[in-house]
């Protein structure tokens, strides 16, 4: 069992190198008993020697492994306190060429990922009226790019479900955060290179083949914040008395929220500068 005074965090998609991997350290700087979770323990090597998070594996799309994860933190710890939807993956792509079946993945994982968790663990949340839940959002949301619809598109969704949630759990003790990076050095511009490169040949936009593929990898730029100052400032946002409903931190997260309000002209102009159109 937990240290009562110990929250117990479990969090979703902390492999190596990852926004994940970094919180789950930085929780358990925080003194938090921290469960990091992957869909296999091979993709964690990093935290395989750190004697304060426990390793279990975890596919978000799965509602078994769901169950089954999720009985194992409870049957050790005795109890959830944060969880936090951390798992996504990019799509990258033009939207009238982009395989339906990657859009689907992205949809399953980024949206239908943390519903999953969110159901399952909302009833022993609101039984204990007590629980925090952390959905970790995307400034891709705010202003949807070209060549990157289908993921912005996902984390809108994530993002106004968050909203809707946290109204909906409030009555029963659960405070809900959405947590919303701007570009982070992570993995996840490694693994959207690679999956970029499974997708078939555009046909209509092989002209602009090169900015697309620049998108795939576009937030791991030298001057992205790094993984680990970003999962610092949003542990101390979570583990506060009355943690705000949303946080944004990391390179370009300002200029998305002024580039939010912009007229829509405006940010098409700016776009198309930028993407080549």
């Amino acid at each position: 069992m937990a240290d009562s005074d110990k929250p117990v965090v479990i969090i979703t998609g902390c492999s190596d190198g990852g926004i994940g991997n970094a919180l789950a350290r930085a929780f358990a700087s925080e003194k938090c008993s921290v469960v990091a979770t992957s869909r296999s323990l091979k993709t964690m090597k990093d935290l395989e020697n750190d004697s304060r998070v426990v390793l279990q594996e975890l596919d978000v799309v799965s509602e078994e492994s769901i169950g089954r994860a999720l009985r194992n933190v409870i049957d050790s710890f005795g109890r959830i306190d944060i969880l936090v939807n951390n798992a996504g993956i990019l799509c990258v792509g033009p939207l009238a060429e982009v395989p339906l079946s990657s859009v689907e993945h992205a949809f399953n994982t980024n949206v239908f990922g943390p519903m999953r968790l969110i159901q399952a663990v909302v009833p022993h949340m609101a039984t204990r009226r007590k629980g925090k839940i952390v959905n970790v959002g995307s400034i891709s949301a705010l202003v949807p790019s070209p060549w990157a619809g289908a993921y912005s598109a996902s984390k809108a969704a994530l993002h106004a479900l968050t909203d809707s949630l946290r109204l909906e759990v409030r009555p029963f003790g659960i405070d809900v955060i959405n947590v919303v990076p701007g570009a982070i050095k992570s993995n996840i511009g490694n693994n959207s290179r690679t999956n970029y490169e499974k997708l078939p040949e555009w046909k209509l936009y092989k002209p602009y083949e090169d900015v697309i593929s620049v998108r795939a990898e576009s937030a791991q730029g030298l001057n992205s914040t790094p993984a680990d100052v970003f999962a610092k400032k949003t542990v101390e946002i979570v583990l506060k008395k009355n943690p705000p409903a949303w946080f944004s931190y990391g390179r370009l997260s300002t200029a998305a929220g002024i580039l939010y309000h912009l007229p829509i002209f405006v940010k098409d102009a700016i776009f198309r500068r930028l993407m080549k159109l």
